[in-house]
């Protein structure tokens, strides 16, 4: 759902939204969020990641909005950054992986126009991870593929996430 105001970059980056919105070119568009599935992976999938950081060389972020153009953000479920802590209220660098936890009232159209955005933008990877089906998907300027053996990987650097743990640690 979108509301009908329209706004500029400045007035969105200064407010603070509850739950946060993605801006695309003026106009706020809400995300689904508050199912306790939902809830509980993003949660595991915080926990899990952070525990790595030092250790991958990574940063992980939960609802960070990022600009994938002048005047379009997203804000992912969680993020990864390599490398050094991004600065700024905003990413304006691509992460190394931006993932979405899949609500019921999500749609392939809106999220496919998520991953396209996060890839134009330079994101290598995009993780969907559906806590319903217990399943998971990478996808890359490849295409999508969905993760068979239960992992959710990238390369350079090498990160692996078992979703069965994810899952277990969610209690989902």
């Amino acid at each position: 759902m979108s509301s009908a105001t329209v706004i500029g970059v400045e007035e969105y980056l200064r407010k603070a939204y509850r739950p946060d919105c993605d801006y695309l070119e003026g106009v706020l568009l809400e995300r689904h969020v508050g199912e306790r599935d939902h809830s509980r992976v993003q949660a595991s999938l915080t926990v899990y990641l952070g525990n790595r950081e030092k250790e991958w060389g990574v940063w992980v972020f939960t609802q960070q909005r990022i600009q994938v153009k002048p005047e379009r953000f997203r804000v992912p479920d969680l993020c990864v950054v390599a490398g050094p802590m991004p600065e700024g209220p905003a990413l304006t660098e691509p992460p190394l992986v931006c993932i979405e936890i899949l609500s019921r009232e999500d749609t392939m159209t809106e999220m496919q126009e998520r991953i396209d955005d996060y890839l134009a933008f330079g994101v290598r990877y995009v993780w969907l991870i559906d806590p319903r089906t217990r399943k998971g998907w990478i996808c890359t300027s490849d295409g999508i593929k969905e993760a068979r053996d239960g992992k959710l990987r990238t390369t350079e650097p090498e990160l692996e996430v078992p979703l069965e743990a994810i899952f277990q640690a969610a209690g989902v």
